[in-house]
């Protein structure tokens, strides 16, 4: 009974995916353009990186191999260090109460989605990219292999954390009776500055990045990026991973179930 369980969940999932990635191409062609816009925003900070770096040496434990690693990578898989689902459109379009009667968790449904809007990206800009770096004179390759098998270990556990935020947002929503937007808005410029996905968080200014990094913000994305460069200690960062994981999630699921039931404020 279980295994039937298990084998009709990860069907729903592989269902819910497959659309969202159909969905993703075919609503639209100009979703190439996203793929365009995103191109430009990593040759740019990767030209704004060497400007910078120039004749410098180390800063702040990165050479200039480093920072290039680092930005292009960022870039390349920004989708999954920045992980987003469609739960600010549904409070939007006052979808969410109907969405709860499916068939399958809240979170899954969710998750599966996201999974599927990442696969055309996937395929389209963060493969042809990683590709093409020879071109653009970078070396994107991992410290080492170790290092590529636990930065997916990692880019794994900071997905895990990145949806445990997003759901304890969408709960405080709920619980505050404000407009979605206004708290997208804030989560968006916490994670902007305190994940890592656009800059390494060690050159921040004035220490600040040595604070920041104990919070899940930079377990989403800094963390995964750390361990590829071979820039952190793979160890610690996969636990500190693990237990913002362990306390984030218990805390997102307690805070949907006590406001679910006032779901319907947000019905249209």
């Amino acid at each position: 009974m279980s295994f039937f369980f298990v084998r009709l969940t990860l069907r729903r999932f592989r269902k819910t995916a497959a659309m969202a990635a159909a969905s993703a191409t075919g609503d639209s062609p100009l979703f190439l353009v996203d793929y365009l816009l995103r191109l430009l925003r990593v040759l740019v900070l990767l030209a704004l990186w060497r400007q910078i770096f120039a004749h410098r040496g180390i800063v702040s434990g990165y050479s200039l191999p480093d920072v290039l690693a680092y930005t292009l990578v960022a870039g390349a898989f920004a989708e999954q260090l920045t992980p987003h689902t469609e739960l600010d459109t549904a409070f939007w379009l006052g979808t969410l109460p109907v969405t709860m009667l499916q068939p399958v968790s809240l979170v899954a449904h969710f998750a599966a989605d996201m999974v599927g809007r990442w696969l055309p990206g996937l395929i389209l800009f963060t493969l042809p990219l990683m590709l093409a770096t020879p071109l653009i004179g970078i070396d994107p390759g991992p410290a080492s292999l170790a290092s590529l098998m636990l930065f997916l270990l990692s880019l794994i556990l900071g997905v895990t954390i990145g949806l445990a935020v997003e759901f304890l947002f969408g709960g405080l929503t709920v619980a505050l009776d404000q407009g979605y937007w206004v708290v997208a808005r804030i989560r968006t410029a916490l994670t902007t500055l305190l994940s890592g996905a656009l800059l390494p968080l060690a050159l921040l200014p004035w220490h600040f990045g040595a604070a920041v990094v104990w919070l899940p913000f930079a377990a989403i994305a800094s963390a995964p990026l750390q361990i590829y460069t071979g820039t952190g200690n793979a160890a610690g960062l996969l636990a500190l991973q693990a237990v913002w994981a362990l306390a984030l999630w218990p805390l997102a699921l307690q805070l949907w179930c006590a406001n679910r039931e006032r779901m319907v404020s947000y019905g249209g």
